[in-house]
């Protein structure tokens, strides 16, 4: 269902989408003409109907004005000041009447600016406005009264004068200084807060292009659709090609791992928070086809782009009314959060920087190329944020195996009744999602002690590596329990998992288990119908499988079931399995494994090829 007017599809340029940059056009306005129709009369707000966030109705409808706001900039911007909808007029009455008297419970009013800890939406709302102000300054803010600037620039300054969150939050003020210094309103407030995020930013900088999201080992998302674009936007626009040659090669080789987590049918993978903001997840790759720092060609790069936009088009993400939901394909309450508002979903609008690239550049006018998912099965190992990449290119379904990203501060207590389903499983896809909390965990182990299975909080990563057709990544993690003692003196797990084409083996090592525990390993979780086959093969160690069910289902289906083994376990005992997702394949022969001794598991596959995994310390060998 795609509720958007858009122009037929030209298969000749874009063989794989039939989207061009006409359909980006109008995409844009579409959503925007949808959105507009609920804005108040000063059209200082856009008040879009659904459930509010934990900020409030008026910092919701802030967010609806900024987060369109966004794409309008982008859409304008990119037609060289071209606005045929007159955009631009509607919100430069809302900046206009917005910041006549912030805090004021009135219709127009926008909400002070203040630190994260008291309800402090609105300084990520201010990025948004100011980046927009910055896109389209000859066509907006050059053009406003004196008078409206000087409030508009008071009202932004409130996000340099507050505490943001500690994370990417530290670029919300970054970007509110850099449009003011553009607008040459720039002070030492200005300098300090572009200063702060550089530095902040440096220190979070883990290697193989990615930044962890504030201090800890927070990867997801975020790296592509704030950490990324928000400095190196800045520094392509303000033309500092130093800041550009520093951030820019980090940009590339994130897109290297980035460009393989979409697959053919242009899914993301559905990992991390704030996936209502769907085709956001694109903002990279647009950012690296307009800067040139990007590896990909420009066919790939748009085939990437416009394949995400239209899986989500096509799949619900709009209603009837054109507005994007909260949720996945559609309305979808396990994917948010507490901070999820109406105007949320529109920080999908960072993907249309893409059209900050002109109708004659490269990334529009090149025929669409196949995207990397659509090539050869590929394993690529990314030791930084702990992470596996396995695609397989007869189905197009790419899994991200997940052995270093987690939320929690280095400060952080492992709150077992916190578990995330978004960080906590060991694996991701494009075409499954994780099953909800209260629901049987999908791709989980778990240690079970007097009843209560145990969650994963804080995966530490022990090494990733392989390449080309096979690869691995391993990690080992303290159980914690949601009823009963929260730990068990010397419990550890330490899990390996090792892929070769569309095979998953995974092995398990507990140690320190104590006298009646038991072991659990879930699969991925499918639907009934239109979902890849998901299978969960015992290799060692397992006495019993079964199915369960997941009524609250993912976001990919209403309903679901998860394969399921279970074992008993005593001090210290090794596990394996063989996992597999995607289309049936009733004659591919399972692998025998077998341990030797308490720390090496040697699995001989039906092809003759063989892999040895080592605890302690933790090693993978591999032999065609």
């Amino acid at each position: 269902m795609n509720a958007l007017h858009l122009p037929d599809e030209d298969r000749r340029l874009s063989p794989y989408t039939g989207y061009t940059r006409e359909h980006w056009e109008a995409a844009a306005d579409g959503l925007l003409a949808a959105a507009w129709k609920w804005a108040t009369p000063g059209q200082a707000l856009l008040d879009l109907p659904g459930p509010p966030s934990r900020s409030g109705v008026r910092s919701d409808g802030l967010e609806g004005y900024a987060r369109t706001f966004l794409a309008a900039a982008f859409r304008v911007a990119g037609a060289r000041g071209a606005d045929p909808h007159h955009w631009l007029e509607r919100y430069a009455r809302g900046l206009e009447a917005g910041t006549r008297t912030p805090g004021r419970e009135d219709t127009e009013s926008w909400p002070v600016i203040r630190d994260h800890t008291v309800f402090g939406q609105p300084m990520v709302e201010s990025a948004s406005v100011a980046l927009g102000l910055r896109l389209t300054r000859p066509w907006l803010w050059d053009r406003l009264d004196a008078d409206t600037q000087d409030r508009t620039e008071q009202w932004l300054r409130g996000a340099l004068r507050s505490t943001p969150a500690p994370n990417n939050w530290y670029l919300f003020p970054f970007t509110v200084a850099s449009f003011l210094e553009e607008a040459g309103r720039g002070d030492a407030q200005t300098a300090a807060a572009r200063t702060r995020a550089l530095d902040l930013l440096e220190s979070w900088y883990v290697g193989d292009g990615w930044y962890t999201d504030g201090d800890g080992r927070a990867f997801d998302h975020y790296n592509g659709w704030a950490l990324h674009l928000y400095p190196l936007l800045h520094a392509h626009l303000a033309k500092d090609t130093e800041l550009s040659a520093h951030l820019g090669p980090r940009l590339r080789e994130h897109l290297e791992s980035l460009s393989l987590l979409f697959g053919s049918d242009g899914a993301p993978v559905h990992f991390g928070r704030s996936l209502t903001y769907r085709f956001a997840a694109g903002a990279a790759v647009a950012l690296g086809a307009v800067t040139g720092h990007t590896p990909l060609g420009p066919g790939t790069s748009r085939r990437l782009l416009s394949g995400s936009l239209r899986y989500f088009l096509e799949r619900g993400a709009t209603g009837e009314d054109g507005l994007l939901s909260l949720g996945w394909h559609g309305p979808h309450p396990a994917t948010l959060q507490p901070y999820s508002g109406p105007g949320s979903p529109y920080w999908a609008s960072k993907t249309f920087a893409a059209l900050l690239a002109p109708a004659d550049h490269p990334l529009w006018t090149a025929t669409e190329e196949p995207a990397p998912s659509e090539g050869p099965d590929r394993a690529l190992a990314v030791p930084a944020p702990g992470f596996l990449v396995q695609s397989t290119g007869a189905d197009g379904i790419v899994r991200l195996h997940n052995h270093g990203s987690h939320k929690l501060r280095p400060s952080d207590g492992e709150d077992p009744a916190a578990d995330d389903p978004l960080y906590g499983r060991l694996a991701y896809s494009t075409s499954t999602g994780p099953t909800a909390v209260h629901n049987v965990p999908d791709n989980h182990f778990a240690v079970v002690v007097n009843g209560v299975a145990s969650v994963r909080r804080r995966p530490h990563p022990l090494g990733a590596g392989g390449g080309g057709d096979w690869g691995w990544a391993a990690s080992w993690h303290g159980p914690v329990f949601p009823s009963g003692p929260v730990a068990h003196p010397g419990l550890r797990v330490e899990s390996v998992t090792v892929v070769r084409g569309r095979e998953e083996l995974r092995v398990h090592r507990v140690l320190g288990a104590p006298p009646g525990a038991a072991v659990r390993e879930t699969g991925w979780a499918t639907g009934p119908e239109r979902s890849p086959d998901s299978t969960l093969h015992p290799l060692l160690g397992w006495s019993a499988q079964d199915t369960a069910r997941a009524p609250q289902g993912t976001a990919m289906t209403r309903w679901a079931q998860v394969p399921r083994l279970t074992g008993q376990v005593r001090g210290t005992a090794l596990f394996a399995a063989l996992v597999r997702l995607g289309d049936p394949q009733p004659d591919t022969r399972a692998p025998r494994a077998d341990a030797e001794g308490e720390g090496t598991v040697r699995v001989r596959w039906a092809d003759g090829a063989e892999t040895t995994v080592s605890f302690g310390p933790c090693a993978v060998e591999h032999r065609a």
